[in-house]
């Protein structure tokens, strides 16, 4: 970011046609004396303290960490079990095709939106942008509450099956160890520890360590088709595209598969968090809308293409339900080798530890960009002078996810609840934006689009985008189980309704009357930056 001179000095964006006034530092004024009680001053050190990031990503960076986050290919080995379960091999070959046009509808709507305004809060700054004008401070509040609850829900999925992959690998290699619930946690919190560290301590080489996590998720895709395809089975195509096989209860073909569909709609959940990299990436404008949407067109041929790999060299379907983690069954059957196998999952690990790291980057940007514009305690709302990264938004996301992974001592279930919220109140932020999108749209809103654009397709796009989230949005909360107990709730709707409830309530006795909005010179700042 541009920082304060020993002048006064004017930064004008032509494309917004917003003029931002840039104060001197805090140390002196324009002639030189110290005005921290002037009004110049508070000014300044407000917006400068909370913008003052460094723009480390080019293109081709934000292109690998968001492959990397994604990583929707490993999704398919690690979500295996719960597509043989509802549904089985013609679920699995199936919903991953329908799931990659949704998520690529989805991705190309965002990504119009990013063109337009690059910045960290990201959905819900696009909700206040483009809502009706009686109702878009309402709708903004929701839309921010959604979408950072869903993350923080997110990261802790994500750091959980870290630690599974973890601990799989220890269970593998040592047949006498006895694997327990608190084992999951301590490994959590040990990695998120570590990984809070690097996003605080040495981020500036986040950008290079997910290049490197970026060329990696490539190049383990082509071992994994190789050793596959070359020393696996080899099943039918009436096997892969038309075996049903419902272990879950639900009889009926069309709901089973639709539960079934879950896997993939859970592999394409957050490619957000690139946008949520905004203010740290150079040319965001161009940089930001093209990584997002271009890493759900490949991952999604990756993921596909591996979900055939996968069915067509598997074992038996009850060979992977009697699995905690299918592919280190199916990859000793592949390999003959537990050395071979345990490269293999090492790879796997390594993907998920650098999707991680990606995870408490970008939930951190924005928990940092709620708290800038209100929605937060604003003391989570500063970036670090000495880090320029916002290290106590980074602190507040660790520590919850570390408190939410002590539910699993007690109760995987429980822990569960938490988890399972994620893709639906992701699902459901991507609506708000989406549909207001359209509605712009529809009102021929002036100044709608930017650089990256669908062009006259973008209703059909955005329409085709909302049908998908939409019932995307009616299964997600279905329980997964059936009959339903208290182990085996789908507990996501009953938790997005808490969020839900406490939102709207929120907003009743606090926000209506005193919660300000967003901060326009916060935004008119970060646009003159780009």
């Amino acid at each position: 970011m541009v920082r304060g001179e020993d002048h006064e000095m004017m930064v004008t964006d032509k494309s917004a046609d917003v003029t931002v006034q840039q104060y001197p530092s805090s140390e002196e004024g324009h002639n030189g004396s110290k005005k921290e009680g002037s009004r110049e001053f508070e000014a300044y050190g407000h917006i400068e303290s909370q913008t003052r990031v460094r723009r480390l990503f080019n293109f081709i960076q934000l292109f690998a960490f968001s492959l990397t986050f994604m990583s929707s290919w490993e999704g398919m080995c690690t979500n295996l079990w719960f597509a043989m379960y509802n549904g089985g091999p013609r679920t699995f070959a199936w919903s991953i095709f329908i799931v990659y046009f949704g998520a690529c509808a989805q991705s190309a709507s965002l990504a119009e939106m990013a063109s337009l305004q690059p910045i960290a809060g990201a959905q819900y700054h696009w909700t206040h942008h483009l809502a009706p004008p009686q109702a878009k401070r309402f709708i903004t509040w929701i839309q921010g509450w959604v979408t950072w609850f869903g993350w923080v829900s997110l990261l802790a999925g994500g750091c959980n099956m870290t630690a599974i992959i973890t601990q799989q690998l220890i269970i593998l290699n040592n047949p006498d160890y006895v694997p327990e619930r608190w084992h999951i946690t301590l490994i959590m919190i040990a990695i998120l520890i570590l990984q809070g560290f690097v996003n605080i301590y040495v981020f500036f080489i986040i950008p290079w360590l997910e290049l490197v996590g970026g060329i990696a998720h490539v190049c383990l895709y082509v071992v994994f088709v190789v050793v596959l395809v070359t020393l696996g089975p080899r099943h039918s195509a009436d096997f892969i595209f038309f075996e049903k096989n419902v272990s879950s209860g639900w009889n009926n073909s069309f709901l089973s598969f639709n539960v079934g569909l879950l896997t993939g709609i859970w592999s394409f959940t957050g490619f957000d968090g690139t946008l949520h990299m905004s203010e740290e990436t150079r040319k965001a404008k161009q940089a930001v809308p093209r990584a997002t949407f271009w890493t759900i067109a490949v991952n999604g041929l990756l993921a596909y293409s591996m979900t055939i790999i996968i069915l067509m060299t598997m074992g038996t379907i009850e060979d992977a339900l009697t699995a905690n983690f299918p592919m280190v069954p199916i990859l000793l059957g592949v390999t003959g080798s537990k050395k071979a196998t345990t490269a293999l999952v090492t790879g796997l690990w390594l993907i998920s530890f650098c999707v991680n790291l990606a995870s408490i980057a970008s939930v951190s940007r924005l928990t940092w960009a709620w708290a800038r514009d209100g929605g937060l305690p604003k003391y989570f709302s500063i970036v670090s002078s000495q880090h320029l990264v916002p290290e106590r938004a980074i602190v507040l996301c660790i520590f919850l996810t570390c408190i939410i992974s002590l539910l699993n001592i007690g109760n995987t279930a429980a822990f569960s609840a938490i988890t399972a919220l994620c893709s639906l109140a992701l699902y459901v932020s991507y609506f708000i934006a989406i549909a207001c999108m359209l509605h712009a749209r529809y009102r021929k809103q002036p100044g709608l689009l930017g650089g990256w654009n669908l062009g006259g397709y973008g209703a059909y796009v955005n329409a085709f985008a909302l049908l998908y989230t939409t019932w995307s949005i009616i299964f997600l909360p279905f329980p997964t189980t059936l009959p339903v107990d208290a182990e085996n709730m789908n507990y996501a709707g009953p938790i997005f309704g808490m969020v839900i409830i406490f939102t709207i309530t929120y907003w009743f006795v606090w926000a209506r009357k005193n919660w300000e909005g967003i901060n326009p010179d916060i935004v008119k700042y970060i646009i003159s930056q780009e």
